[in-house]
């Protein structure tokens, strides 16, 4: 493991405390987690003016940012593309010295697996909820696409503080919507079950709109018309999602080495086993045994993990993170002789899968369709990617690898008629990997944060509170840094850099 020299200095446990900075001295922050969001915390505080370290319990860095190699290919082995719409990761890429690599998708052309056959991704709609029935035949039957229409009839429903929207949905425009529609693509989000899924805290744009307007199709026609406007009026441009060259794994790495050259340090393979409260800032002492004093803190860890730190200092914080649940999954990296896979969809990115229709896949991704610097790495082979489990079915996920990856080339015969052999294959496992968003999601991160904001110097932060994309991560990371720096002294005020706006809760499609 390589280090750069400590700018925050540690002390052994009988050491005296260094107490308040000094008049225009930098306040020494210490951010717990070395996934995206407490890198992109480090570098906001850096540019800011703080000192930091930086303490990751991992021997990796990047969370669930993670790139691999299969058959002499780089891959990404987790998130592979991130919302461009939101300036916040494209902007940290940026600020990582990576804006050469930014690469969007060489095709945005994706089915769903529904039916027993590949159907083009229906447009018009807001994670699935659609404004009209016209381009949905062949997904719904019949009886689905009248349903849909039927809405006109209903009475308008008050909603009350929060609602599942798949229970929403299917009150208003049929079952058949959410189980085919609306399940699929949140499932792509939070690997979770869209009948428990808050519509506030996972579709925001659609929330506010939908207690503007009795008719759920008018809603998400206002839902629309908002993203086309954007916030000035005009119409956003550039694509949608981008990748980055040599994989999104990238990203993290990069980030930590701005982090190491601006005066940061980075501690790895060692993590935070307590955290207290001192009159002069808070003490942390690390499982290596060493022990931090630092005046701020910020908590870019997991919920059970934030919980665990938390419960000296706040027992009610600590409760109600406990209580955030979280889903599994695993991704299947396949590598084909491109020969070989001539019954692939040409120019298709890849399908998403209804779990209605019973399938062990929840979605395919083509790797080496979708991103041109797969391909470029070896032209001769063609790399794609299945993933299986869901919020409260994991029985998948108990099967060994091979059996994963049977099961994937099962799947992937019956939806394409690929039946060649791969000639390498790699399953990545996210244990707890994505925290889920119920009803009453956003109350209780408000609850969290009203009893945190009790202890001066300390936040939260990650992908438990404001969304769990790329772009909300590191929002998230930003706006607990600039709360902290509010409280402790800086040596010359820092304008925040431009092109970053303040936190918004919203979830990422594809994250």
């Amino acid at each position: 493991m390589s280090e750069v020299p400590s700018s925050i200095p540690v002390s052994a446990t009988s050491s005296p405390s260094p107490g308040l900075p000094a008049p225009g001295t930098a306040p020494r922050l210490l951010v717990l987690g070395g996934g995206i969001t407490g890198l992109a915390a480090a570098l906001h505080a850096l540019d800011a003016g703080a000192r930091v370290t930086l303490v990751e319990a991992a021997a990796r860095l990047g969370g669930k940012l993670r790139s691999g190699e299969i058959e002499g290919v780089r891959v990404d082995l987790g998130a592979e593309s991130m919302l461009a719409r939101r300036p916040e990761a494209v902007a940290l890429a940026r600020a990582a010295g990576l804006g050469h690599k930014l690469q969007p998708p060489n095709t945005a052309s994706a089915s769903l697996w529904t039916r027993d056959a590949l159907r083009p991704m229906p447009k018009g709609h807001v994670m699935g909820v659609p404004a009209e029935a016209g381009s949905l035949a062949g997904v719904l039957s019949d009886e689905g696409l009248r349903r849909i229409d039927a809405e006109a009839e209903l009475p308008p429903e008050e909603l009350g503080d929060d609602v599942a929207i798949g229970e929403y949905v299917a009150r208003r425009l049929g079952r058949e919507v959410v189980d085919r529609l609306v399940e699929p693509l949140l499932g792509g989000v939070y690997a979770g079950n869209a009948y428990r899924i808050s519509m506030r805290a996972a579709v925001p744009q659609l929330w506010r709109t939908v207690r503007e307007h009795p008719r759920l199709t008018d809603a998400v026609r206002a839902a629309q018309a908002n993203a086309a406007n954007g916030a000035g009026g005009k119409q956003p441009g550039g694509p949608v999602f981008q990748g980055l060259k040599g994989g999104l794994g990238t990203l993290p790495l990069a980030v930590a080495r701005t982090v190491r050259d601006r005066g940061g340090e980075i501690r790895t393979g060692t993590a935070a086993e307590e955290l207290r409260r001192t009159p002069e800032g808070w003490r942390v002492v690390l499982t290596d045994g060493s022990v931090l004093e630092a005046d701020a803190v910020v908590l870019a860890l997991p919920a059970p993990r934030a919980a665990r730190l938390l419960d000296a200092e706040s027992p009610a914080a600590a409760a109600e993170l406990r209580a955030v649940e979280y889903a599994s999954m695993a991704l299947v990296t396949l590598a084909y002789r491109r020969a070989d896979t001539a019954a692939l969809p040409a120019g298709s990115s890849g399908f998403l899968v209804p779990p209605v229709d019973g399938r062990t896949i929840k979605a395919s991704t083509f790797s080496s369709q979708k991103w041109a610097w797969v391909e470029e790495e070896n032209p001769e082979l063609l790399v794609l990617r299945t993933s299986l489990g869901r919020h409260g079915d994991t029985a998948d996920l108990a099967r060994d690898d091979a059996e994963l990856v049977s099961l994937s080339r099962r799947d992937l015969r019956l939806a394409t008629g690929l039946d060649a052999r791969p000639v390498a294959s790699v399953v990545t496992r996210w244990n707890d990997g994505l925290p889920q968003y119920p009803v009453g999601h956003q109350s209780r991160i408000a609850r969290v944060r009203e009893h945190v904001t009790k202890l001066p110097g300390l936040a939260v932060c990650g992908a438990a509170y404001d969304g769990v994309g790329i772009p909300a991560c590191v929002a998230s990371a930003r706006a607990a840094v600039d709360g902290l720096l509010r409280t402790v002294a800086l040596p010359e005020a820092k304008p925040t850099p431009s092109g970053s706006p303040g936190r918004t809760a919203e979830s990422e499609e594809g994250e």
